[in-house]
């Protein structure tokens, strides 16, 4: 674990570009299982109270600026145009070589990143954009090949985490709403299937956000969310082939401020690709358009 002042120094500020775009733009099994305890689960502080609405509330499509992290550990920030690109980049942090993943999360619901967890090593913390301290979530957590945030699946506003391990095994944790975690739910096996996983709000118009996995094959399924954090995910259909032109997979919402979230692909020459959402289960993407035509493999984090 890096120093706390170096872990200052690698703060991300994200409000201002939050603040001028909002100005511009006026299948698998799944079983819950609470009491999972394996030695190697990672570690989480106390939180204060179960987060679960009486029921589910509807997911807020986000609009998250784009951030890549290069081999110096500089960070840099794209902010959707609303038009279905991303503007010039911007210098958001440095310092970020130790850490081999980062999330954004909304933890209030109205579609605007508040802040991120980032894993170094086995230490997952989490860091508001408005604090340069980051504080420490739990450790542990090197037992994931695999972290995404999807947003909010069983009911409260909070965007919650997902977490895959080398088994297969993925398991969800409930987010408090201030960047704290539940103990884990296993939610799924076998999803060792799928080289990349990507999703960030609602895909097909339920209020219910969603989840894509691409297996080794170059195929793009589709998971339903159900809003019930014990099945968050219906049964996966399949949405597309021939995926494994993409190196990354992610989505950072609404590209095109629409009302429905996009996905971005980089293909393996460094280009940028956009997918504009459907809102259609059965065909949830409109052809893709190329919003970054070379460089983007400098990038070795994109979240």
């Amino acid at each position: 674990m890096a120093k706390t002042s170096g872990r200052k120094r690698r703060h991300i500020a994200a409000r201002a570009a939050a603040a001028a775009l909002t100005a511009a733009l006026v299948g698998t099994g799944t079983s819950a299982v609470a009491a999972d305890s394996p030695n190697a689960q990672p570690s989480l502080g106390a939180g204060v109270a179960q987060p679960r609405a009486a029921a589910a509330a509807a997911a807020t499509t986000p609009i998250f600026a784009l951030y890549g992290i290069d081999s110096t550990g500089t960070a840099y920030s794209y902010a959707p145009t609303g038009k279905g690109g991303l503007t010039a980049r911007v210098k958001a942090g440095e310092n970020w070589q130790p850490v081999n993943s980062v999330l954004q999360v909304d933890n209030g619901g109205d579609g605007e990143a508040d802040g991120i967890w980032s894993r170094e090593g086995s230490t997952l913390d989490y860091q508001n954009f408005d604090v340069t301290t980051p504080t420490k979530v739990g450790s542990g957590w090197n037992i994931y090949n695999k972290l995404v945030s999807p947003g909010n699946l069983g009911g409260a506003a909070a965007g919650d985490l997902l977490g895959r391990d080398s088994s297969g095994n993925l398991y969800l944790y409930l987010n408090y709403g201030n960047g704290k975690l539940t103990g884990r739910y296993k939610v799924g096996g076998g999803w060792n299937v799928y080289t990349q996983l990507a999703g960030n709000g609602d895909l097909t118009g339920d209020g219910k956000n969603d989840l894509v996995a691409r297996d080794s094959g170059g195929i793009l399924w589709l998971y339903k969310g159900t809003g019930n954090y014990k099945a968050p995910f219906a049964a996966r259909t399949k949405i597309g082939a021939g995926w494994n032109t993409y190196n990354y997979l992610i989505s950072s919402g609404d590209l095109n401020i629409d009302g429905i979230t996009d996905l971005i692909a980089r293909d393996k020459a460094g280009a940028l690709w956009s997918y504009q959402g459907t809102g259609n289960a059965a065909a949830p993407y409109k052809a893709r358009v190329q919003i970054g035509t070379s460089g983007w493999n400098t990038y070795r984090l994109m979240f």
